[in-house]
């Protein structure tokens, strides 16, 4: 068996959650990778996920909302690496509306997937953590889990409840050498991004001391750091990867 480091990653086969892959791909761990549509090719994401690198990755199609699919999904990583290093809980959506039009299911559905799947997944995995007495566990929030945002009430509830699920278990855990942070990204360029006007982008950009959007690689570089071997004595911690812009 390869003694690689493991780390598994929701919603690891675009944005975000890629860059986060082909960060520990860089570093030589093995990944599992969690995604959830059928359109996925799943064979030119993992030619660029290992961009030459001798690693496995094995994908696994799984509902994080489904406490069931997350158990198997677990089993399944440690049937074929004997170990998970690291979790990365990045998987989560939008549904963005004003509370006065929010629907009911557009506020759950957030929930369920961001915050739900994160306690779910999580549930799963400590406990081989905890018999190996190692692990990593990062946590992607945002921004607007600290700040709020209009229009997101949904998200923003999901986020904050991210950051202070991360610092409960980092309390937990942290005995068994086991070490809980969150990473809340501001506005990084990606797909959902990529379709706001030149003149929206303009006035975000103006927001941000730093005057541009952040990358999906700055936020992996983030991710690692507090996800790798050499942090050791970092638990219970929200880093904001924003460009000063919550300063």
């Amino acid at each position: 068996m390869n003694e690689n480091n493991v780390a598994l990653i929701t919603g690891g086969t675009r944005g975000i959650g890629k860059a986060i892959a082909q960060r520990f791909a860089r570093e030589g761990y093995n990944l599992v990778i969690n995604y959830v549509s059928d359109k996925t090719d799943l064979k030119k994401v993992e030619e660029e996920i290992k961009q030459g690198k001798d690693i496995k990755i094995t994908f696994i199609k799984t509902d994080v909302t489904n406490m069931q699919d997350c158990e198997s999904m677990v089993k399944k990583a440690i049937e074929v690496n004997g170990k998970i290093d690291v979790l990365v809980n990045n998987a989560g959506i939008t549904k963005d509306n004003l509370l006065m039009r929010m629907s009911e299911e557009d506020f759950d559905r957030v929930i369920e997937v961001n915050l739900k799947g994160t306690f779910n997944v999580t549930k799963n995995v400590i406990p081989y953590m905890m018999k190996q007495r190692k692990g990593r566990i990062v946590n992607i929030s945002s921004v607007v889990g600290v700040s709020g945002n209009a229009g997101q009430c949904n998200y923003s509830a999901s986020k904050a409840g991210i950051i202070g699920f991360t610092k409960s278990i980092a309390k937990e855990l942290a005995s068994r050498n086991i070490l809980s942070n969150a990473i809340a990204p501001g506005f990084i360029e990606t797909d959902m991004t990529s379709v706001l006007t030149d003149a929206v982008k303009e006035n975000i950009n103006i927001q941000i001391p730093l005057k541009k959007m952040g990358t999906a690689e700055e936020v992996a570089n983030a991710v690692y750091f507090l996800g790798g071997e050499e942090n050791t004595y970092i638990t219970g911690q929200v880093l904001n990867v924003d460009g000063g812009m919550l300063m």
